[in-house]
């Protein structure tokens, strides 16, 4: 029996996450979905998608790889959240830097023109493996191999400014999880 997954891989980066909410429920009031590809057909690079009450709940994506986040917006991403879908949301151009020890907290720094956000996980708990195969569950074209760690408390800013909600507890495979984590050493798949 052979070891090696037999679909294509399509993409590998790293995936965190933050979904605010200011009661304990999926009405998200802050959505950030932040990526850093190593390996895709765009290229490699950086880009954030997020809607929040900070962006006037408007998409908005940040990159310093149009291309790649375009590529992202066609497939996983736009699987993933089908707002993020639509290509004729305007793309800003951005630098990214990172600080932090995954073990205690992570910080993702996005900066443009006029513009200075850092994503921030902390209160860190147990990581998780998934791996699901392209098509397992419905409407999830693509597979994915990923290292989940659930992050209790998150804060997201933009000039300064900090989002509302929090990240809350949630439950996933029977585990402890939450509605923001840190997603690391992440591949995804189509079917060959």
């Amino acid at each position: 029996m052979s070891a090696a997954d037999p679909n294509r891989v399509i993409l590998t980066g790293e995936n965190p996450f933050i979904r605010l909410s200011e009661t304990d429920s999926d009405d998200y009031t802050t959505n950030a979905s932040f990526w850093r590809i190593i390996f895709c057909p765009a290229g490699p690079g950086h880009v954030l998608y997020l809607k929040s009450e900070l962006t006037e709940n408007r998409w908005r994506i940040y990159s310093d790889n149009i291309a790649m986040a375009r590529w992202l917006q066609t497939t996983v991403q736009g699987m993933l959240n089908a707002e993020t879908a639509d290509t004729e949301i305007p793309v800003i151009e951005s630098e990214f830097t990172k600080s932090g020890d995954p073990a205690y907290f992570w910080s993702e720094h996005v900066l443009s023109g006029d513009e200075d956000i850092t994503l921030t996980w902390h209160d860190l708990g147990d990581p998780l493996l998934l791996h699901t195969q392209p098509n397992q569950e419905p409407g999830r074209r693509y597979g994915v191999c990923t290292i989940l760690i659930p992050a209790l408390a998150t804060r997201l800013t933009r000039n300064g400014v900090q989002a509302k909600g929090k990240s809350w507890p949630r439950e996933r495979e029977g585990r402890p999880f939450s509605t923001s984590a840190l997603a690391f050493c992440e591949s995804w798949t189509d079917v060959r």
